[in-house]
């Protein structure tokens, strides 16, 4: 057990420093950013898009606090305004999407998807979401009732403030990843040593072959699913060290794990906000194993294709052999 544990909190510390390397700085230089004139600028340059997605001016806010920092702000964002239910709706499902655009896309290209592609799938699907909301949804005309959630506080003035604003903002941060993260792999290396894993991943097995998944895999996509991308992108880089997890199974899980994760958090911190969540929920449900089952049949056809030719090739170079 004492192996087990020093083996868990080493990986933890190990896994800490490479997220938090990503976490801190980036928070940091965006939480500074959303006091200076450049967070306004890039709202006042995205108002025009908000038209299209049935959205009101001041919706670029939480849209770019949710994607620039996290769920929170962009709900801290969403209170500050008053948005019908539809709205409040359609930033949820947005924010869902693509909420802490720049970290946890940063982390998860870690495992080895270009950084571009992240960020297109996201926000493409927090656009396309919300165009088909407004488009096939004529209801919620209401004001949304945003029951105990409230956005009081002091703002930092001053330079000297909004830096040690930044600085704190970012060290909770990686304080909260280490209590995140530690634990949990401590956890993992107990169930790796006591061949728990094994177990968990035949059961999961089902499941992973319907996403064309290998079931050493498993694992990552539950982290993922319930407590985060970056955190489920932080295990997949374990995961390909010491469980073999393949480049493809490692693309496909990310995939997945873009379109939906932490589902029991993302969607239970909108319940305050008077929207119906369980939508939120299936939506992104069924879009990742949509989309993840479609990338894996198409990646199927092309190495299969790609067999066929070798063989062909291969007929090719014999019978040229024998006949010379």
């Amino acid at each position: 057990m004492q192996a087990t544990l020093k083996r868990g909190l080493q990986s933890g510390l190990n896994l800490t420093w490479t997220l938090g390397k990503v976490i801190f700085p980036i928070t940091l230089i965006v939480t500074i950013l959303q006091y200076t004139p450049v967070l306004p600028a890039i709202i006042e340059w995205l108002e025009p898009l908000m038209g299209l997605l049935g959205l009101s001016g001041e919706a670029a806010v939480p849209l770019v606090l949710g994607n620039a920092l996290n769920l929170y702000a962009g709900i801290a964002a969403i209170v500050s305004f008053d948005f019908t239910v539809k709205e409040v709706f359609i930033l949820a499902m947005m924010l869902s999407f693509s909420h802490n655009l720049f970290i946890e896309s940063t982390v998860a290209a870690k495992v080895g998807v270009k950084f571009w592609v992240i960020i297109v799938v996201r926000v493409g699907l927090a656009i396309t979401a919300a165009m088909l909301i407004n488009l096939f949804w004529n209801g919620g005309q209401e004001l949304a009732q945003y029951g105990l959630i409230s956005n009081e506080g002091p703002e930092p003035t001053g330079w000297m403030e909004i830096s040690l604003t930044g600085l704190e903002t970012a060290i909770l941060s990686i304080i909260q990843l280490a209590a995140i993260v530690i634990p949990l792999m401590v956890v993992m290396q107990w169930l790796r040593d006591n061949h728990w894993m094994d177990w968990m991943s035949q059961k999961l097995s089902p499941f992973t072959k319907l996403l064309g998944v290998n079931q050493n895999a498993s694992m990552t996509l539950v982290a993922g699913l319930t407590i985060g991308l970056a955190y489920g992108a932080g295990m997949m880089i374990q995961a390909v060290k010491e469980d073999g997890v393949s480049k493809k199974d490692m693309t496909l899980v990310l995939i997945f794990l873009v379109t939906c994760h932490a589902v029991v958090e993302d969607t239970l911190v909108f319940i305050p906000l008077g929207i119906p969540v369980w939508p939120l929920l299936v939506i992104r449900l069924i879009t990742a194993i949509v989309l993840t089952m479609t990338i894996a049949y198409i990646w199927n056809r092309v190495e299969k294709n790609k067999d066929k030719d070798i063989g062909k090739d291969a007929v090719r170079n014999e019978h040229t052999y024998d006949s010379i």
